[in-house]
């Protein structure tokens, strides 16, 4: 008979065991994390108190980069605090909701990907239904359509996950209750779950990457009918900065999620998964709006009005 026990805690053992390692790795993901939080919030501000940035493609960007904000807040304060300490204890139920948030958040950002790619089509492809096609009705519909799928699907993983037994170990072999790291712990028979998990990432990832390709293939057969060079060039750098993270983003997943569990290293894992917990919020904000003129122009505008009411109280 299996000895089984019920857990109440797991243990994380963190990104490295050199004490030689952990301050400069604390400092570093300080620095990330500040410039995610500063960069994501300040993105928000900017959107909500510049109209001219009312528009679907900064509807979008708003609430991904609230998404970021909270993916990374999820787990990145939990890195940082395993660094200063060696390893972090975290109970049962706190490991069950940040693998739920952190799960529900990077979905919805999956589909919040292909609802901008789409948004990119209807611009440059349909310009003149633009309006017509992004109304607000169907932007609110494509962005809460992300956010129940996203939540959804957590719901689904963590279900699956912690309805396994867990009796061999209480330690994860990572810096936060990621889903494989979490499920190989289990003593029960984790077939059917490491199916359920391959299969529904794999049609949240191919569906979601299948519209970014159709709807980028209409927008290069649009580009290279251009006979403007400044608009051929503008569109070619806008579609460079969306590939950038679109690579980075699903390369990491499909590494992380659509692999055997017998194939996984956890070193590796763990080094990938920096990226997408906390490398990639960060970045987010550069390659999608910051190299913007209008974010520019607004945020000088916000800058300007600042400055003004700072003079006007002293």
């Amino acid at each position: 008979m299996e000895n089984r026990t019920e857990v109440t805690h797991f243990i994380l053992l963190g990104l490295t065991n050199d004490p030689g390692l952990q301050f400069p790795l604390f400092v570093t993901f300080l620095l990330i994390y500040t410039i995610t939080v500063l960069g994501n919030l300040g993105m928000i501000l900017l959107i909500l108190l510049d109209s001219r940035l009312h528009t679907p493609m900064y509807f979008f960007l708003g609430n991904l980069s609230l998404v970021d904000f909270c993916s990374s807040s999820s787990v990145t304060p939990t890195v940082m605090a395993g660094l200063l300490i060696g390893h972090q204890v975290i109970s049962y139920n706190a490991c069950a909701a940040q693998m739920y948030f952190f799960a529900a958040l990077v979905t919805v950002e999956n589909y919040l990907l292909a609802s901008m790619a789409y948004d990119r089509y209807a611009a440059v492809c349909k310009p003149l239904y633009y309006t017509s096609i992004m109304t607000g009705s169907v932007c609110a519909s494509l962005v809460t359509g992300s956010y129940v799928i996203g939540f959804l699907n957590a719901s689904i993983h963590i279900g699956d996950t912690f309805s396994l037994s867990f009796c061999l170990s209480h330690v994860i072999h990572h810096f936060f209750c990621d889903i494989p790291a979490v499920m190989v712990l289990s003593c029960s028979d984790r077939h059917i779950s490491e199916l359920v998990l391959i299969y529904i990432v794999s049609f949240c990832i191919f569906f979601a990457l299948l519209v970014i390709w159709i709807s980028y293939i209409f927008i290069f057969v649009t580009i290279l009918k251009m006979h403007s060079g400044s608009g051929h060039r503008k569109a070619m750098s806008t579609c460079a900065s969306h590939f950038t993270a679109v690579s980075i983003f699903y390369g990491t997943g499909i590494f992380m999620y659509l692999q055997p569990s017998s194939s996984h290293s956890m070193d590796t894992d763990k080094i990938a998964s920096v990226f997408y917990t906390m490398v990639i919020p960060m970045l987010n904000p550069v390659v999608y709006s910051l190299r913007n003129k209008e974010v520019k122009s607004a945020f000088l505008k916000v800058k300007d009005i600042f400055i003004c009411w700072k003079k006007n109280n002293l």
